[in-house]
């Protein structure tokens, strides 16, 4: 790890927002005032404090919101106004989208058909600094949780793929948003896996850019919907079909990446993995392979044929990853969006 990582800040997820926003906004409905700042316990046991962006309350209802700090993440909701009404209900909590939150419409997510997209843990977090408010007593609430511009944002997320409509997703497994992990990624990785199954989808895409992407879709004539984003994340996306197998999978992208799979690496990320080029001229059989200095340019050395090896190789090893789970091929692509190897099934 470099010193520039250890010094990378820490953030909070939506769901940690969400949380911190109903419990403030429920003391203020109890006519306690709302809670500035205010802290609530993760699931690990973390007691972050959270300040006051906006309140405001009325008859029968009180409503907080915090701005979201994601640290040094890359977090598309990282500023992002989150918010929460907390108004008297029926038994329990009831959980309700509002502005920017979206629906979900598909089945095989955590949320069933029809529920706003408020992941499981933290509707658990909000039910839990709702109840450190009320002391043991038994909730009567409806609690609406809203993220401006959320509609917006999601745009740019998995969401629309994953049939959730009209904002965005409230998050979180820990309440804590890790600088630079992967975590969230390959969630939505495994997300993607779970809709395509509950949908009987027999065939995916997993593509580590946009370009293969929309090369292996022209091939067969796919929805985005069967497509997973996978980027460089080969290994879990491998892994979770191994557990969760589709009929088949086409695995396709760049000559680069396809030739790290095929030396097996499992995170195809520049930072994490590199080509190794000996290794290259040895399966082309062409000396001066060695001495590339990307792949795409040992492809330009060795033609067609170096570029079917690798497409091969990496089947195999994708193969030997999935252990007969997942039918395998492979498709590389160039730039330009050709085709330079495909194994077929």
């Amino acid at each position: 790890m470099t010193e520039q990582t250890k010094t990378l800040r820490r953030g909070w997820t939506t769901g940690a927002c969400a949380a911190a926003a109903a419990k403030s906004a429920c003391a203020a409905l109890l006519g306690r005032g709302f809670l500035d700042p205010v802290s609530i316990t993760l699931p690990r046991g973390e007691e972050p404090r959270f300040a006051l962006e906006h309140r405001e309350e009325g008859e029968g209802w009180a409503r907080a919101c915090i701005i979201k700090d994601a640290g040094d993440d890359p977090d598309v909701t990282h500023g992002a106004l989150i918010c929460a009404k907390v108004s008297r209900g029926a038994n329990g909590l009831r959980f309700l989208a509002g502005e920017g939150v979206g629906t979900v419409t598909k089945p095989g997510l955590p949320i069933a058909v029809g529920e706003p997209a408020i992941n499981p843990v933290p509707r658990q977090m909000i039910d839990a600094a709702i109840a450190d408010v009320l002391g043991g007593q038994t909730p009567h609430f409806d609690v609406e949780i809203s993220v401006k511009g959320g509609e917006a944002l999601a745009a740019k997320t998995w969401n629309p793929r994953l049939g959730i409509v009209g904002g965005l997703s409230i998050l979180g497994t820990t309440g804590i948003v890790r600088p630079f992990s992967c975590s969230a990624w390959i969630a939505s990785i495994h997300r993607g896996v779970d809709v395509a199954r509950a949908l009987g989808r027999a065939h995916l895409i997993a593509a580590t850019g946009a370009t293969s992407e929309t090369t292996a879709r022209g091939l067969y004539g796919l929805p985005e919907e069967d497509c997973l984003d996978m980027g460089d994340f080969v290994g879990g996306t491998l892994k979770y079909l191994r557990r969760h197998p589709v009929e088949r999978l086409t695995i396709a992208g760049g000559i680069g990446k396809i030739t790290k799979l095929a030396q097996g690496a499992m995170d195809l990320h520049s930072k994490r993995s590199a080509v190794d080029f000996e290794a290259l001229a040895a399966l082309s059989g062409v000396a001066e392979v060695a001495r590339a200095n990307t792949a795409l340019e040992a492809y330009q050395i060795a033609g067609t044929p170096l570029a079917e090896a690798v497409a091969l190789k990496a089947k195999a090893q994708a193969e030997a990853t999935v252990r007969g789970a997942v039918a395998i091929e492979v498709i590389i692509v160039d730039r330009a969006g050709a085709v330079l190897a495909q194994t077929g099934f």
